[in-house]
């Protein structure tokens, strides 16, 4: 194969084979095809695109670069959902537990948070001892005995996504819609998966800014998982707004674990419910039973167990991670909610120490926001806005005014 060939093709528009994509990622992974190669054929999709054919065949291939999950014959439904990322989304810490009693299995694969996103393992990690590090072995034979993991990606998984990655992200091709959807598809279906779920956000808060761009995305998704015989399901969600009422690691655990109590935010309730319906199946009523009475609460405690963690520390968590500041923001007048822009919201909790820069900085698992108003709340003149979680004081009063411009009040 003669790779510049193969750029100026897909640079001019054509489609390439199955077998040139194949080749052309197996070089790459093996270190055969540099880095100026693969950054010109990232470049020439990313003006180009590429069809649903070869958008399957590059996520196959990436696929193939590493190791997947093994089932073992009459195996449950294995399912799982991926979400865009978000400011506040704490549902896969819900989902996972609840879609497992209802006789799913579920081997969550998640990452970490870069950016205003948070991530679910950041999230995972801010309960003590909780171990995301490891083997697909050891999590196969959790499978088997708990139906729930819910981990990180090893060396071994999807190699070549992680090298194309961090290629993107130096050269200004992340936002390709083909690239976009191999990336997360070839993480997903390497699970060996049965059915999956695809939370797509939009809105100030979300990679996609606006629904177009959204469907786009979710249509593309949708179409590589029928090539690959997984039943996909896409459900939009806007996110212009934080999920729920508290962002931040320890404090979205905090929540999560209220919803896995049948209490927590409506919404987050919702969109947990909206989501595990797609692939659990069963009825929505009696997903949502076993939020109420406590089953799914039950199988969170014993993966935590399982995973190195103590149940007995979930309830001391605000404790245990509390910030040295915590001081509430007041409303400067009353009136009615008209805006929390996610957006704004999440750069704070970032600035705040809550989520990284950059993928090698560390995270402060106490920072950020709880009692976060919503839109449509009736607020009175000095009624608490929200609550912040800060390091310092210095921190405390930047994080305040940015809550001072996201938050918008009309009469």
């Amino acid at each position: 194969m003669h790779v510049p060939t193969l750029i100026a093709r897909k640079r001019e528009g054509e489609e390439l084979s199955t077998g040139e994509i194949r080749q052309l990622i197996e070089g790459y992974t093996t270190g055969e095809i540099p880095d100026y190669q693969m950054s010109a054929f990232a470049m020439a999709v990313y003006f180009r695109g590429m069809t649903a054919v070869e958008t399957a065949a590059l996520t196959k291939a990436m696929m193939a670069s590493g190791d997947c999950f093994s089932h073992r014959a009459g195996h449950p439904p294995v399912v799982d959902k991926h979400s865009t990322g978000g400011i506040g989304d704490k549902v896969s810490l819900i989902l996972a537990p609840l879609v497992a009693c209802a006789g799913c299995w579920v081997p969550m694969v998640s990452g970490r948070g870069l950016g205003i996103t948070g991530g679910t393992l950041d999230k995972l990690e801010s309960i003590p001892g909780f171990n995301v590090r490891i083997s697909l072995d050891t999590a196969a034979a959790q499978l088997d005995r708990l139906g729930v993991v819910m981990m990180g990606q090893t060396d071994r998984f999807c190699p070549a996504d992680k090298k194309l990655y961090s290629l993107r992200d130096v050269t200004g091709t992340v936002p390709s819609i083909a690239l976009i959807t191999a990336s997360i598809m070839s993480k997903k279906l390497s699970e060996t998966l049965d059915r999956l779920v695809l939370d797509v956000k939009y809105g100030t808060g979300a990679f996609m800014r606006t629904k177009k761009d959204a469907e786009t995305l979710a249509a593309g998704m949708v179409a590589v998982g029928r090539e690959m015989g997984v039943e996909v399901t896409a459900l939009l969600h806007p996110m212009s707004e934080p999920t729920g009422r508290a962002v931040g690691n320890a404090l979205e655990v905090i929540e999560a674990l209220e919803c896995l109590d049948g209490r927590g935010p409506a919404d987050l309730r919702q969109v947990t419910l909206d989501l595990s319906e797609a692939i659990a199946g069963v009825p929505r009523a009696e997903l949502e039973r076993m939020l109420d009475d406590g089953t799914a609460r039950r199988k969170f405690d014993e993966l935590v167990a399982t995973q190195g963690g103590k149940p007995e520390d979930l309830p001391r968590l605000a404790e245990i991670h509390r910030a040295p500041v915590i001081r509430e923001v007041h409303a400067p007048a009353s009136g009615v909610v008209g805006k929390v822009d996610a957006g704004m919201i999440g750069q704070a909790a970032l600035q705040l120490g809550a989520g990284r820069a950059k993928a090698s900085d560390g995270v402060d698992f106490a920072v950020g926001f709880d009692r976060l108003v919503k839109t449509g709340d009736e607020i009175r003149h000095g009624q608490p806005l929200c609550r912040i979680h800060a390091r310092n004081a210095v921190d405390f009063d930047m994080a305040e005014a940015m809550v001072e411009r996201a938050i918008r009040l009309r009469d």
